[in-house]
């Protein structure tokens, strides 16, 4: 098994695009969880059962704030790590694709939870986001070890995510 990865003296996009190119989808995605949010946090989020572990309403906007800026960063250090040449091409592009997938499960979490109320279709989406997550992480270490670890944080509050969607899910 060859490990070696040709890496290119430059990233593979210039700075202003592969800035962009990871900011501008974390923020769409964080765009649609907030206006999916909206108003349900004050309404229906408040009148169903919760468990005694469910976070104040105020740390989820500042933890979210601090996964989706670690998820940009590690995208810009994926996206400066693409190999030169070879199969290893292939399996950049990999990363990106599960990149992308948990990024499009993670934008349609927060519609299915908290605008149309599926609790359980929610935890689906959860789960499957969470496979992604880490399958990102499996693929991107390869790459830049940085930005796995980077990851590793989004994936721990995902887990506790899926956790509180099942108990929420089971309660009400």
């Amino acid at each position: 098994m060859h490990t070696t990865l040709e890496v290119p003296e430059r990233p593979a996009l210039p700075p202003l695009p592969r800035i962009a190119a990871a900011i501008l989808p974390v923020v769409l995605t964080a765009a649609i969880g907030s206006l999916a949010t909206g108003s349900n946090i004050e309404t229906w989020y408040e009148t169903i059962r919760k468990p005694a572990f469910n976070p104040p309403n105020w740390l989820f906007p500042v933890a979210w704030t601090l996964l989706y800026a670690m998820i940009a960063v590690s995208l810009w250090r994926l996206l400066g790590a693409r190999p030169v040449v070879g199969p290893s091409r292939r399996a950049w592009w990999l990363a990106l694709a599960a990149f992308a997938g948990q990024l499009v499960l993670n934008a349609a979490w927060t519609p299915v939870f908290f605008a149309a109320h599926e609790l359980g279709l929610a935890l689906i989406v959860a789960l499957a986001m969470l496979a992604m997550i880490l399958w990102t992480i499996r693929l991107s270490w390869r790459f830049d070890r940085a930005a796995a670890w980077l990851l590793v944080p989004y994936a721990a509050w995902v887990s506790f995510a899926c956790l509180l969607n099942g108990v929420i899910w089971q309660m009400n």
